[in-house]
């Protein structure tokens, strides 16, 4: 597939159209573009009176974006009238009143007028005049109809590409009775009334456990509404599946610390020994088993790790300024500010003698380089965290 709007996999629809007259116009990515627009709308026939920067143009063909079958076609002409000389009816583009006694009828009108005279045997031109000033009386004198568009008369001029794409609009809509390219995908199978009915129990049967459904006086109009919210969605199987799995995991909670749960201190102290002991100063990219329990540590944190984490990203004193697990070097504290060179480590209680080594010499080698390490008790930060944050903020009078 090329571009954001053109499959090239698709065959394009052939009409016989009206012939596109550009006269005179000034810029050649104004014809490429009017080219474009042509293309949208199955237009092929496109000639050009007296070019102001001559033909061909590499302008037009890049502006064109992929309308070449277009410009490699072009029909040139010196004046108007030759280039008009075959059109049984012809129309004169204009946002301006001439005062020529002809009748003025929009893009809608037009479409029907050329698409009758099309279909029997005619050629029908559509004049379209230069950037700057339109087309000239003598120009629209030529024409059978004149075609207006309804703008705003105070702000009514159209770029030329614009004015192709409102008449091609109009006329591929009515030549193709207004058929869209594509359309909604085709869906499972509607879901039926035993499938909503197992649901809609569920569904209620966790509300329940929750007492969502209270006071008890309103339960059932409740249970009404709720029902009425699903039965508009003309749900599919898929839909009530996927419903269904998203009620259980809200119920259910995740299943495990591979999924990103919560560990309790006691599972964090295990996985942090581990860490300490397989890591011996390795990258977690460097081994696998280290990788795979500093992703778990990451996915998975404590509930003191989530608390001040919140506060971390939250609190206006510190926001924005740590990262959480982010190795610095051969080390990963559990918060860390690059810009005020502050790493901040959580101590468990019991924590082992393998763990208390690790952060002894991670505390060494960050202290080295000049990072401030502040160490926090999980219990503290769980029974008072306002005031782990204003110890924080006393021991750091560089943050921004």
């Amino acid at each position: 597939m090329s571009g954001s709007g053109t499959d090239k996999t698709k065959s394009g629809v052939t009409l016989a159209g009206p012939v596109v007259i550009l006269v005179e116009p000034q810029l050649g990515e104004n014809i490429g573009m009017a080219a474009r627009a042509m293309g949208n709308f199955g237009l092929t026939r496109l000639r050009i009176v007296n070019p102001r920067d001559g033909w061909p143009n590499v302008h037009a063909r890049r502006a064109a974006s992929g309308a070449d079958h277009i410009l490699d076609h072009v029909e040139l002409y010196d004046t108007v009238e030759q280039a008009v000389a075959d059109c049984t009816l012809l129309f004169a583009t204009t946002a301006r009143a001439h005062d020529q006694a002809k009748p003025v009828v929009a893009p809608e009108a037009a479409a029907t007028e050329m698409t009758t005279a099309i279909a029997g045997g005619a050629t029908v031109g559509i004049l379209f005049g230069r950037e700057r000033y339109g087309l000239q009386n003598e120009e629209v004198a030529l024409a059978n109809r004149i075609t207006t568009f309804p703008v705003n008369p105070g702000f009514a001029s159209l770029n030329l590409a614009q004015a192709v794409l409102l008449v091609g609009y109009e006329w591929f809509k009515l030549a193709t009775s207004g058929a869209l390219p594509f359309g909604m995908p085709e869906r499972s199978e509607r879901a039926s009334q035993h499938q909503m009915e197992a649901f809609f129990d569920n569904l209620v049967r966790e509300l329940d456990k929750v007492e969502f459904l209270r006071p008890p006086e309103k339960r059932e109009t409740m249970l009404v509404n709720l029902r009425n919210i699903f039965t508009r969605m003309d749900p599919t199987k898929q839909d009530m599946h996927t419903l269904h799995g998203v009620v259980m995991a809200i119920a259910e909670g995740r299943k495990g610390p591979a999924k990103g749960g919560v560990l309790d201190g006691e599972q964090a102290t295990r996985l942090r020994a581990l860490l300490a002991e397989h890591g011996q100063g390795a990258l977690p990219s460097e081994s696998g088993t280290v990788r795979g329990i500093a992703r778990l540590l990451r996915r998975n944190p404590t509930d003191a790790e989530r608390i001040l984490w919140q506060a971390l990203t939250t609190d206006r004193r510190f926001a924005g300024q740590f990262k959480r697990q982010t190795p610095v070097g051969r080390h990963i504290p559990d918060f860390v500010s690059f810009v005020v060179r502050v790493a901040i480590e959580l101590i468990n209680p019991e924590e082992a003698d393998v763990i208390v080594s690790d952060r002894a010499t991670r505390k060494a080698w960050l202290e080295a380089r000049e990072y401030r390490v502040v160490s926090m008790a999980v219990a503290d930060v769980e029974r008072d965290l306002a005031t782990e944050l204003d110890r924080l903020e006393a021991s750091l009078p560089g943050l921004p």
